[in-house]
């Protein structure tokens, strides 16, 4: 058996549920045949049982404690071993049938959230997505978890059917006959019992997102006083979850209460019919106890042929809201890259603002509008292939669209201005791809000045970062986002307003580490700060989204490198910047303010704090 989760968990077919399951089962053909085997083996042995005690009946009345009894005895421990050991192995098998289906199922949901950018949350609520995680993912396994009881009873079935036969035809068409139409009945609530479990997969699907819309919309709520209102509607659809899992436990407690009575009768008549024949004489003793076991037995088989029916009604539900994410497209990525990658250290060139960037530079991109350079920044990272045809970027040459995605993720990498973090060890989210040292992380730190982070956070680089980073203020999360950045030490690295939380002393710090951290390195920095315009080699001024003026930051201040108007702009730009001052994260810079620190002095200093607390 594979270890879970999977290296790569496939690509299924998304043409329904019914082929997404058949995937699924010839993915993991091997344990699911094991189990199945198994499965037949336990039951196969327990249908031969009441078989072997008939007959140890009749051969003790007629030849007393004898070899033959003795031979039976015999034959009994050797049915209890090998049901004990397929039941063991068996109960193995099934759940590690589970857990990989329901995790293929899993990663394949989140692999397609991972890829598919923004779509996924234009195309399907919040809810939908987590469902498909947190129940219907274990809808699907629970199918391939029952898959073996189910065809063992089928086998023992027609054991059963056979060795009724031989002993009586009346009795063995009783079996025949009666047990279908047993689970033909009970079938007949499987369809209700569906559609209430499909309704209720619906409201719980709502519920979620909007349980997750209101938590996480929880201080706007605040601020303008509508709690109370949404509080009520999540209630009002709590109640509507309430009332459609009411109805399917209705449905559920008739199939119950059916699954009891039904088989009971099917026992009870074969018992009567039993003991009517032992009476004339057409059946021996043996015969007699025989049938009574068979019958007793008998009602296990219909019961996981129901449940089995039960389970493969919600795994086809399950399975099609899967199918619901997976067949989201990407915004990137959707279709694989032919172009071969340029050669490395080339141009990155937006053609419609006109910005350049030129390898190992380090630029900045300044415009009176923040979200008119903030979307030329988002371009070059290529998030959407529909807006990159309208807008193209080139890397020497190539367009962005024409490249394998893996190859633009790996050489540029575009840091939004509002930083994502996730929570779990402080080390993970900064080492998003893994295999930093403790000297590269404690250094990308010292740049972005976040040191105070470490203190911060209980063990340092090994303590836990709640969700969303929320332990943090937001000059801190800022900070740890640019550490992860830079730690990825992409050729292109783009950053849209990375020390916009931070106060002046900090961003002054930041500013000229970050400057010689990204030296000989293509960079672009998105901010209209002067402390980080005064350490970048050049300055892109842009006006109307197109790229008016380049230079220094000294040179566009005084003549816009040849173009007083566009120096008048500027002036403005960079002016207004000035008279604005952070508002978040000053309690945790204010300590340190106006001084300067060595960088390397710093790192030095962080070194020996995590070394003194790893002691």
């Amino acid at each position: 058996m594979r270890s879970l989760p999977l290296d790569d968990p496939g690509t299924p077919p998304l043409s329904g549920p019914v082929a997404l399951l058949w995937w699924l089962a010839r993915r993991q053909w091997g344990i699911l045949l094991t189990a199945v085997g198994l499965g037949i083996v336990q039951f196969a042995s327990q249908a031969f049982t009441p078989y072997v005690v008939g007959r140890a009946i009749d051969d003790g009345l007629t030849e007393g404690f004898g070899p033959d009894l003795w031979a039976a005895c015999a034959t009994l421990l050797g049915l209890g071993s090998v049901i004990i050991v397929a039941s063991v192995l068996g109960h193995r098998y099934d759940i590690a049938n589970w857990l990989r289906a329901a995790f293929t199922s899993s990663q394949l949901v989140g692999r397609t959230v991972a890829r598919s950018g923004h779509t996924i949350t234009k195309e399907l609520p919040t809810g939908e997505v987590v469902s498909a995680v947190a129940n219907d993912a274990l809808r699907i396994g629970e199918v391939f978890a029952l898959a073996a009881h189910f065809l063992g009873s089928l086998a023992a079935y027609g054991i059963v059917a056979v060795l009724m036969l031989r002993v009586s035809v009346p009795l063995g068409l009783v079996v025949l006959l009666g047990l279908p139409a047993v689970a033909a009945i009970l079938g007949l609530l499987v369809r209700p019992l569906s559609r209430r479990q499909s309704a209720q997969r619906e409201a719980s699907g709502r519920l979620t997102t909007l349980g997750a819309d209101t938590v996480s919309g929880l201080r706007i709520l605040r601020g303008i006083g509508g709690e109370s209102v949404f509080t009520g509607r999540y209630r009002a659809q709590s109640q509507e979850t309430r009332h459609r899992g009411v109805e399917v436990a209705r449905t559920q407690s008739v199939l119950d209460a059916l699954q009891v009575l039904l088989p009971g009768a099917f026992v009870v008549t074969l018992l009567w019919l039993g003991a009517h024949m032992a009476l004339a004489g057409t059946i021996t003793p043996g015969q007699l106890a025989s049938t009574y076991g068979f019958a007793a037995f008998l009602a296990w088989p219909v019961q996981n042929a129901t449940q089995m029916l039960q389970a493969a009604t919600r795994a086809h539900i399950g399975a099609s809201k899967v199918i619901k994410v997976l067949r989201v497209v990407p915004a990137t990525g959707a279709t694989q890259g032919t172009t071969p990658a340029p050669e490395p250290h080339v141009p990155l060139v937006d053609e419609v603002s006109g910005l350049r960037l030129e390898p190992g530079r380090v630029v900045a991109l300044v415009s009176a509008d923040p979200d008119e350079s903030a979307r030329i920044a988002t371009r070059l990272g290529r998030f959407d292939d529909d807006a990159e045809r309208a807008t193209p970027v080139r890397l020497g040459g190539v367009l962005l669209a024409d490249l394998d995605k893996d190859v633009v993720r790996e050489r540029i990498v575009v840091a939004e201005a509002t930083p994502q973090l996730f929570s779990g060890p402080l080390v993970r989210e900064l080492d998003v791809r893994g295999g930093a040292s403790r000297d590269d992380l404690l250094r990308v730190i010292a740049t972005a000045d976040a040191q105070d982070v470490l203190d911060s956070v209980p063990d340092g680089l090994d303590g836990e970062l709640p969700e969303k980073g929320r332990s943090l203020s937001g000059g801190q999360r800022q900070r740890v986002a640019l550490a992860r950045a830079l730690l990825v030490d992409p050729e292109i690295l783009v950053l849209v307003e990375p020390t916009s939380a931070v106060d002046a002393h900090t961003e002054a710090r930041i500013a000229a580490r970050l400057a010689d951290a990204r030296r000989g390195r293509a960079t672009l920095i998105v901010t209209a700060s002067p402390l980080v315009l005064d350490h970048v080699d050049e300055v892109a001024f842009v006006q109307d989204g197109v790229v008016r003026a380049r230079g220094t930051h000294d040179a566009l201040l005084t003549d816009g490198s040849g173009d007083l108007e566009v120096a008048r702009a500027y002036r403005a730009v960079v002016g207004r910047q000035m008279d604005e001052e952070p508002v978040e994260d000053r309690d945790a810079d204010d300590r340190d303010a106006g001084a300067t620190v060595d960088d390397e002095q710093l790192y030095k200093e962080l070194m020996v704090e995590q070394q003194g607390g790893q002691s």
